[in-house]
């Protein structure tokens, strides 16, 4: 599965090259993650609890940052274990670019599964990992800019209500 993509994010390139290195952040942005721990080597311990369709696990891996250009661009790519599940492997290319107001953050993310995980069906899966890494991202991106006052639980409600049946007009 290959995605890509992109995110505005309202912060100096500074802040997100940061954040983007912080372990603290990571884990947060994580869906499912419950522990992200830096390595000697750079790279990071993790574990992820994820439910794929009927499988639930927990995976535990390994996290490592390679083609590292500070303040432009790194790999992060990361492989679990899920014992009887399977295994999880994936990355994702990331590049930061200035634009007026902030920082686009952009994404080329590759995910591959194997076991039980594999056998459940490649749509199911690919769907799977498509939300994961858009979540991952909003996360990413609220965790920096702190949620939008602007959006209170009715304007979600509407916003989420738009989307279904249009906008009226």
């Amino acid at each position: 599965m290959e995605l890509t993509g992109s995110r505005n994010i309202k912060a100096p390139r500074a802040a997100v090259w940061e954040a983007l290195n912080d372990p603290e952040i990571l884990k947060a942005a994580i869906p499912g993650c419950s522990e992200l721990v830096r390595n000697e080597d750079g790279g990071f311990a993790a574990v992820v609890t994820q439910k794929v369709g009927p499988v639930k696990a927990t995976f535990k891996g390994a996290v490592t940052l390679s083609d590292i250009v500070p303040l432009e661009s790194y790999t992060i790519s990361g492989e679990g274990k899920g014992g009887a599940a399977g295994f999880a492997k994936g990355g994702a290319k990331v590049r930061l670019s200035d634009f007026e107001g902030g920082t686009e953050l952009s994404y080329e993310v590759e995910a591959r599964v194997g076991g039980k995980l594999a056998q459940i069906g490649s749509r199911l899966v690919d769907g799977f990992a498509k939300k994961m890494a858009d979540k991952f991202f909003e996360n990413f991106q609220m965790a920096l800019e702190g949620p939008d006052e602007n959006d209170g639980p009715e304007e979600k409600k509407k916003s989420w209500l738009k989307r279904i049946v249009g906008n009226g007009t």
